[in-house]
């Protein structure tokens, strides 16, 4: 989970830039947490205090309206009863990592990250995206290679993973669909040859940066198991207090690693 907060962070200053890159700097005087890492420890949340979904989504949503929500969701957390708006967006699915870490089955992780999606984007394409992350980071915790992941899937999505990140770069554009951003995401780190490797590649992409090495980063934390400590770091400092206790506390609550120098594979 705190990789994919720290993927967040590090995109934020990239998002919508076009860059093509993987050389950029990693962390800087601009970098913040967007709704990607509020709506996450939202997810979160829910799970530790056995909360419903719309509950801590919204509770943590409308304690930090300026985190960069879209004009719909935005909407959907101001309405008085807020209710599900056929959305097939990203913001689905880059807010479903705790899933993968917290529950022990694929019938569990595909249940609840549909769960997580369908009270604001239930259209089928939003679920899906919800439940592919999930399962990515579920797979890559339980020890899949990363050829399993991808066989898994391409062949449960539909997803197109063939294409390398290289072949990706050059034509892709900034896309807020989860069609558009779950499978190039789920890439980056297919490609990457570490943790920091998979937010590089992320951004590189040009794109919704924060939600595509949001997406990446949790994948490759689960993976990986770990985080570097530098970057750790910088999410402590950045990241509001109450949001780091949440993620602190999840973490210790399933075992997560935080950070450490060396990945395990």
């Amino acid at each position: 989970m705190i990789g994919a907060i720290a993927g967040d962070i590090v995109g934020s200053v990239y998002e919508g830039s076009g860059l093509k890159s993987k050389r950029f700097a990693l962390l800087g005087p601009g970098s913040r947490f967007t709704d990607d890492s509020v709506l996450t420890v939202a997810v979160a949340r829910a799970i530790m205090e056995n909360l419903d979904y719309r509950t801590a989504v919204l509770e943590l949503g409308r304690k930090y309206p300026d985190a960069g929500y879209s004009p719909q969701f935005r909407a959907w957390l101001s309405a008085p009863a807020p209710q599900p708006y056929q959305s097939f967006g990203n913001g689905a699915a880059m807010r479903a990592s705790p899933v993968g870490f917290a529950f022990d089955t694929e019938e569990a992780v595909l249940r609840e990250a549909g769960k997580t999606a369908e009270i604001s984007h239930d259209h089928p394409k939003g679920i899906m995206g919800a439940q592919a992350t999930a399962l990515a980071v579920f797979l890559a915790r339980t020890g899949a290679s990363k050829q399993s992941i991808r066989t898994e899937l391409a062949g449960r999505f539909k997803y197109d993973l063939q294409r390398s990140v290289d072949q990706i770069r050059p034509a892709y554009r900034f896309d807020l669909s989860c069609e558009g951003t779950v499978p190039q995401a789920v890439t980056c780190f297919l490609d990457a040859q570490s943790y920091e490797d998979a937010l590089r590649n992320a951004v590189s992409l040009g794109g919704d940066s924060d939600t595509l090495a949001c997406i990446a980063g949790a994948i490759a934390h689960a993976f990986y198991g770990e985080v570097p400590v530098h970057i750790v770091s910088s999410v402590r400092e950045i990241l509001a207090p109450e949001l780091w206790s949440i993620t602190e506390r999840f973490c210790a609550r399933f075992g997560i690693s935080l950070c450490a120098c060396e990945a395990r594979r």
